[in-house]
């Protein structure tokens, strides 16, 4: 389930950026919303999200999902200059619960933009599916802006997602997303969509006690590590993705090995795939 300790919700205040654009009455805002008009690839908007745009929407990840929300059957993209995370390393099913909530958050908001604060923790995420990359990256953002699109004529709805490791959004910040969403949500729909994540179809996505002879022996933790050794994940990799130290994992890993009768990773992902 998502998580967060979140401490406080600020609606967008619109007047505010309005009297910013009328005061600076400069080209820079309708120069960035121009550029939006010519954007054709992911890295046209990536570049565009880096540039100009921060001066307005300061952010180091931002998000889109679209779907199911009811049933968290959802699409994604992810924006980031962060290294590692990308749109195609994360499993969609993994944001669910982020989005749905942030989602519901909207609806009750009344349809307009708000902030959510996580405080020193940052966004904490169910680890099912989610790449590591991600995952360390959410925990470091203090602040998410949340606002959608809504087509009624298609009863569709797109949800933007704008983290930050600020604390907050001041107002001109806040509200600019008013203004600029519409050319986000326009650049985007003119990019296709990147391919969702896959994971091997032989691995199972969820180990259980009692399945398996050897490893009805392994307790639910070294279940748990077991499955992001299958998905090919390093041991820091693991432990930074349940919040464990690299001794803790190593521990884990040779507990198991032991009670698997194996001696590396790839006979204990075969012993698993052979008894499943």
């Amino acid at each position: 389930m998502y998580q967060s300790s979140v401490n406080f919700e600020m609606p967008v205040v619109r007047e505010a950026f309005e009297n910013t654009l009328g005061q600076n009455s400069d080209d820079h805002f309708d120069r960035v919303i121009a550029q939006s008009a010519s954007l054709r690839s992911h890295q046209d908007v990536f570049e565009w999200l880096q540039g100009d745009v921060q001066r307005h929407l300061p952010h180091q990840i931002m998000v889109s999902a679209w779907g199911d929300f009811d049933r968290g059957h959802l699409q994604h993209d992810i924006i980031s200059s962060l290294a590692g995370v990308r749109s195609q390393h994360v499993n969609s099913k993994a944001l669910a619960p982020l989005v749905t909530r942030c989602f519901a958050k909207w609806g009750e908001n009344g349809g307009q933009a708000f902030v959510l604060s996580a405080g020193t923790r940052g966004f904490l995420l169910d680890s099912d599916g989610l790449d590591c990359n991600l995952t360390c990256a959410l925990r470091q953002m203090r602040s998410v802006l949340v606002h959608a699109v809504q087509d009624l004529r298609r009863n569709e709805v797109c949800l933007y997602l704008a983290f930050n490791t600020a604390d907050k959004f001041d107002a001109a910040q806040c509200s600019a997303i008013q203004s600029m969403l519409p050319h986000l949500d326009n650049a985007l729909r003119q990019v296709a969509t990147l391919p969702a994540v896959k994971y091997p179809a032989h691995i199972p996505q969820k180990l259980t006690p009692g399945r398996h002879k050897r490893v009805e022996r392994l307790t639910q933790r070294e279940l748990e590590i077991l499955q992001w050794i299958a998905l090919g994940k390093t041991n820091p990799e693991i432990g930074c993705i349940l919040d464990l130290s690299l001794y803790t994992v190593k521990n884990h890993i040779q507990r198991m090995f032991r009670k698997l009768n194996v001696s590396n990773r790839a006979q204990a992902v075969a012993e698993v795939a052979q008894n499943d």
